[in-house]
């Protein structure tokens, strides 16, 4: 697939549950990518896709996989298939076998992977008990032309992450997440994007697992903190999806009306 021009994006954000049959979950993406993957460039999948945690601090180091494992590969073929880029997250082996990473991995047109820097460690979890963090270098990939940048789920929490994605040049943040429901986490995740898209004049796309485990809500912002698409909280039986077109030509204007990048004073 050719993109109808680097001015524009196209994106798919699939709000789906994980089982925690990582069989069952390979299936949903291949199944999900080949319904949704036509005719866009970046197919979005939530955080924890090929397999879920689990209850609240179960050990997950029995599905850690290889990037290039069987999750990996089936999202390679899903991608190929659709003649698309698709990005979903596993758990991925590491040096310490028993808290592997909690990685997103992308490939289509292009290929990367991202490990989780900040680890969930608040509203009563422990998720740095059963992963290991990443390493603290920002992941910003070329997809079609557009400069994406990638963060997981809690990293929203932490601005410097998405302002250090876009000194590396993203022209879009891809957040796939498993934001757990509870009192005040859908203001959360509405807020803590919206300052995302506004302080960094940048899009945002955001794509969570449903609820009731979980709060849904997946959301696409433009660089003025506008929303250009947003699901409801969602169910486990039933996937929904957010299609959008991103257009440079509103990144420009954001950033000449607004250069607050370039008033910063403090670097």
């Amino acid at each position: 697939m050719t993109s109808p021009t680097s001015r524009q994006l196209r994106l798919s954000l699939v709000q789906a549950a994980s089982a925690l049959d990582p069989a069952v979950n390979r299936d949903a993406l291949t199944r999900l990518s080949a319904e949704h993957g036509q005719d866009t460039d970046l197919v979005v999948f939530p955080e924890a896709f090929a397999r879920d945690f689990g209850e609240a601090g179960s050990d997950v180091a029995p599905y850690a996989e290889p990037v290039d494992g069987p999750f990996g590969a089936a999202l390679a073929a899903a991608a190929a298939d659709a003649d698309t880029t698709v990005v979903a997250g596993m758990f991925e082996c590491g040096p310490d076998p028993e808290r592997p990473y909690n990685t997103l991995l992308l490939d289509g047109a292009a290929a990367a992977s991202y490990r989780k820097v900040h680890l969930y460690d608040s509203f009563g979890y422990r998720e740095s008990d059963r992963l290991t963090a990443g390493p603290l270098e920002p992941v910003v990939v070329d997809v079609r032309g557009w400069q994406v940048g990638l963060m997981t789920c809690y990293d929203l929490r932490f601005p410097e992450l998405a302002r250090a994605l876009v000194d590396r040049g993203a022209e879009l943040i891809v957040v796939p997440a498993a934001w757990v429901a509870g009192p005040r986490k859908v203001h959360h995740w509405r807020t803590l994007l919206s300052a995302r898209a506004i302080e960094n004049t940048v899009y945002v796309a955001a794509v969570g697992q449903p609820a009731p485990r979980y709060c849904g809500h997946s959301l696409v912002l433009d660089p003025f903190g506008e929303v250009l698409a947003e699901a409801g909280p969602g169910s486990p039986e039933q996937p929904e999806v957010l299609r959008t077109v991103i257009e440079r030509t509103v990144l420009e204007e954001a950033r000449r009306v607004n250069p607050s990048l370039l008033n910063r004073r403090l670097r």
